[in-house]
């Protein structure tokens, strides 16, 4: 896989997942390999500052995605096959995209800068799915935090970054095997028809 000269030395591979994936991508990249970069940073922000606003660090800039549940749902949000209900959250008179709330620390001016910038990333995501010919994802935790009014499931427990801690509007999920090989098994075949579309 490293040696630039294998059977994937050509292929286009993107990364997602834990942060096993973002040392994977490192090293794809770092070997010259047909490593994706769908959101890549603007030429004005130094390497630190791209590293900390979430650029570079997988093929999307969508932060480390735990569960396959968020794969899952990340999937449909780029295919408009759902739509998250609750997905903006506040903070400090901000507004926050709480699907990736760390990508914007400081969060933005206004909910429509945060559903714009949302909808650049799906759609860059959506290609990224397209292009793969190689998609790698590392799968990190079981537990998470998700909508009881849609089950989305978020990053971030809310109020850690941004939002409030609502028991009446969210609630706290540990998947199990069956759960996650589950979600695994719909993911799948839904990323190989995109790429028989291509």
């Amino acid at each position: 896989l490293f040696d630039g000269i294998g059977p994937l030395a050509n292929a286009r591979i993107a990364t997602a997942g834990s942060c096993f994936a973002q040392h994977i991508g490192r090293a794809l990249r770092g070997r010259g390999l047909g490593y994706l970069d769908l959101e890549p940073a603007p030429s004005f922000l130094t390497t630190d500052e791209a590293e900390r606003l979430g650029f570079g660090i997988y093929s999307c800039r969508y932060g480390n995605i735990y569960t396959v549940r968020q794969l899952l749902q990340l999937f449909q949000d780029a295919e408009s096959t759902r739509q998250p209900q609750d997905w903006v959250w506040t903070a400090k008179g901000r507004y926050f995209d709480a699907l990736r709330p760390g990508m914007q620390s400081e969060g933005y001016e206004t909910a429509d800068e945060a559903r714009v910038l949302r909808q650049a990333h799906l759609a860059a995501v959506c290609k990224m799915f397209g292009l793969a010919d190689v998609f790698v994802f590392t799968l990190g935790l079981t537990e998470a935090w998700q909508s009881l009014e849609d089950g989305t499931v978020y990053p971030t427990a809310p109020g850690v970054i941004a939002g409030e801690h609502d028991p009446a509007r969210y609630g706290f999920i540990n998947f199990r095997y069956p759960e996650v090989r589950e979600d695994f098994e719909t993911f799948r075949p839904l990323f190989e028809l995109v790429q028989t579309e291509v």
